[in-house]
């Protein structure tokens, strides 16, 4: 188990398809122990939450304490989400939130962004971009707008940018260091980096290696995973 200090935490992204593995079972058991598989501090999910109605939540909440050490920061607006917009936050008990943003973000497709400060000083941003890249730059655009309104604080971004270029693309985050732990996607036979880190001047994280799975695929994603230090930036 990580043990969380001030200074030096494990982080993780995945994109859970509300629990549909390849085999295309939904089970959010196996999504639950994939999660605790990753040993992490605080894990962000994309597609939570199942899209229609009410967006009921794709993990039961009773069982995430079960199958994992993580707790739900509160980011949802209803009784009926673990997310926003599908967007969810799982983080060590110890690990509390100090200040939460639900940004809508413009494009397309209805999207959205979620900002929370932790009580150890750093930021999370967790997203999950659209679709077409001229709505994604719009989004970043927007999203680093409105944390620029906030008290400057150590920053990282992660979760499915759903960019497949690694030289393009992140224009509007210009500043801030993007980082790929490796191929995520399709999780059978990985050929694109679609789930990132970013992160600003006030910290250093270091991608560590995409998780191993066995047995079928929770998702149709990887998992990513890093470490994060907040002694001193990079």
């Amino acid at each position: 188990m990580v043990n969380a200090s001030l200074t030096d935490l494990t982080l993780a992204s995945y994109n859970i398809r509300a629990g549909l593995g390849v085999d295309l079972r939904r089970d959010p058991i196996r999504s639950l122990k994939t999660i605790h598989g990753l040993d992490a501090d605080i894990v962000t999910l994309q597609e939570a939450d199942f899209r229609l109605g009410t967006r009921p939540t794709a993990l039961p909440r009773d069982t995430i304490g079960t199958y994992t050490d993580l707790a739900p920061i509160p980011v949802a607006e209803n009784d009926h989400s673990l997310g926003w917009h599908g967007v969810a936050i799982l983080a060590r008990p110890n690990l509390a939130h100090t200040d939460i943003h639900r940004i809508p973000l413009p494009g397309l497709e209805p999207r959205g962004a979620i900002v929370v400060d932790f009580n150890v000083g750093f930021r999370l941003v967790a997203v999950h971009l659209g679709l077409l890249r001229r709505d994604r730059r719009a989004q970043m655009a927007h999203i680093r707008a409105i944390i620029n309104e906030l008290d400057n604080r150590p920053t990282v971004m992660m979760g499915d940018f759903n960019e497949w270029s690694t030289r393009r693309g992140f224009e509007p985050l210009a500043g801030y260091t993007v980082l790929t732990a490796g191929k995520t996607f399709p999780s059978r036979l990985p050929l694109g980096h679609l789930d990132r880190l970013v992160h600003c001047d006030m910290c250093t994280v270091t991608p560590l290696p995409i998780p191993t799975v066995t047995g079928a695929h929770a998702s149709d994603h990887l998992p990513i995973k890093a470490r994060l230090n907040l002694s001193g930036g990079s």
